[in-house]
């Protein structure tokens, strides 16, 4: 999510991901390590009967997923994971779907001697270039030493 130090990082710089498609593993296993068994990703019969007519895929999986299709932290530059603000689930994502993360910085706050808070804007998007999430990230970065 950052590969640079604190000092290094500049308001606006995006980053876009690679893509991963969602399969029917990927939500059998959430649901089987979640407890997570909602009608809406686990029913096919249910679901068929709803709006989508097939399952959706778990909100807080595309979530996780997003988190690993960014470049690997460098070693040093990541304190902590400060929070997430703003999350929300703006379109469906279904079995099948292929989505990837822009990931775009919008604020930094000196925290000390040692670094200081970044927040990224999340933008989950579909294969359709549809933002189906978004939120607002919070990590603790060091300072260059």
């Amino acid at each position: 999510m950052i590969t640079k130090y604190f000092d290094e990082i500049e308001i606006g710089e995006t980053i876009v991901s690679r893509g991963r498609t969602l399969t029917e593993t990927d939500v059998v296993l959430f649901c089987m390590f979640t407890g997570n068994w909602f009608q809406l990703h686990s029913d096919v019969e249910y679901v068929k009967k709803t709006k989508w007519g097939e399952r959706l895929v778990q909100g807080t999986l595309v979530f996780a997923i997003a988190h690993g299709l960014l470049p690997t932290i460098e070693p040093g530059t990541v304190i902590a994971f400060y929070g997430v603000d703003k999350l929300r689930f703006l379109s469906p994502v279904k079995i099948g779907d292929t989505v990837h993360v822009e990931r775009t910085v919008i604020e930094k706050e000196e925290k000390g001697s040692d670094g200081g808070v970044v927040t990224l804007e999340f933008k989950v998007k579909n294969q359709r270039d549809e933002v189906v999430q978004i939120s607002h990230q919070k990590l603790l970065v060091s300072k260059k030493k």
